[in-house]
């Protein structure tokens, strides 16, 4: 096992259990990289009936309940992106509606859908999740200016307080706030992402790839995160492609196949054959 450089230990495949090479991989333990959990499943939150895009997706249909983690399942090219970019307001529809705690709401951009409670972590961070060349604090403060400005004048004080609330509770890892966040790892990227959308106040938050090319230790961060969420009473869609993500952080899995919504299933008792069956059409 490498890290930072350096050969940190090494052993028989059939001597070394899953813990040891993640805490060599680390450098420290990391008891449960998807953590035990609770859940307390409340009433629907989120509706969806109908959603359709004229290319990509088509007669979409689901519920999201309060305090439930929801996974998206699927093959490349299954829509699932897609579908959460126009719950989010980025794409617009073609027919199909979004009821919100009882509300209907039509998000012609990410600023409606946010403003409603529904924001969007995409899966390119670098790209669309943080403002390279910009400091850690500036990034976590970007859609609430509101909040720390006074008579249009921003509040360094309020900015950084912000920012600290949320990244501390992320573990984010960073020699300052004022560090550009470009220099962050991929992981401690994420966390400045998701603490971003967080410090909104959200009712519903949607990960789209969360952990994709991030480091073990951040993955469980990350993980125990959305339990906590969870646990407080918000409603999270996962987006994965890693069935022992799907299968280790899901109350219920949704899985598409060519556009379309083919199997809701409980997780109770779900294996990874089923899920890959049906995301590929296979009958069992």
């Amino acid at each position: 096992v490498f890290r930072d450089g350096e050969m940190v230990g090494e052993g028989l495949l059939k001597d070394a259990g899953q813990n040891e090479i993640v805490r060599m991989m680390v450098g420290r333990n990391v008891d449960h990289i998807f953590p035990q959990r609770e859940p307390k499943i409340g009433a629907p939150v989120l509706a969806v009936s109908g959603l359709s895009h004229p290319t990509e997706f088509d007669d979409i249909g689901f519920e999201l309940r309060k305090g439930e983690i929801l996974g998206f399942y699927g093959l490349v090219g299954a829509g699932r992106s897609e579908v959460m970019q126009a719950i989010s307001g980025i794409t617009r529809t073609s027919r199909g509606a979004i009821t919100l705690e009882g509300r209907t709401i039509a998000p012609k951009s990410a600023a409606d859908s946010i403003e409603a409670g529904i924001v969007y972590v995409p899966e390119e961070r670098g790209k669309q999740g943080v403002v390279i060349g910009m400091p850690i604090f500036q990034n976590v403060s970007l859609p609430s200016l509101m909040r720390t400005s006074k008579s249009g004048v921003l509040r360094l004080a309020e900015e950084f307080a912000l920012a600290r609330s949320y990244t501390e509770r992320l573990d984010l890892r960073a020699s300052s706030l004022s560090q550009d966040v470009g220099t962050l790892s991929g992981g401690n990227q994420q966390k400045v992402v998701i603490a971003k959308w967080l410090a909104t106040a959200p009712k519903v938050i949607i990960l789209d790839e969360p952990t994709k090319g991030i480091d073990i230790g951040s993955k469980a961060a990350v993980h125990g995160f959305m339990a906590e969420l969870v646990a407080q009473g918000l409603s999270v869609i996962m987006v994965s492609s890693e069935l022992p993500e799907i299968l280790g952080m899901s109350d219920r899995v949704v899985v598409m196949r060519e556009g379309r919504i083919a199997a809701v299933h409980d997780n109770k008792g779900l294996d990874a054959e089923t899920l890959v069956r049906t995301a590929a059409g296979i009958a069992t």
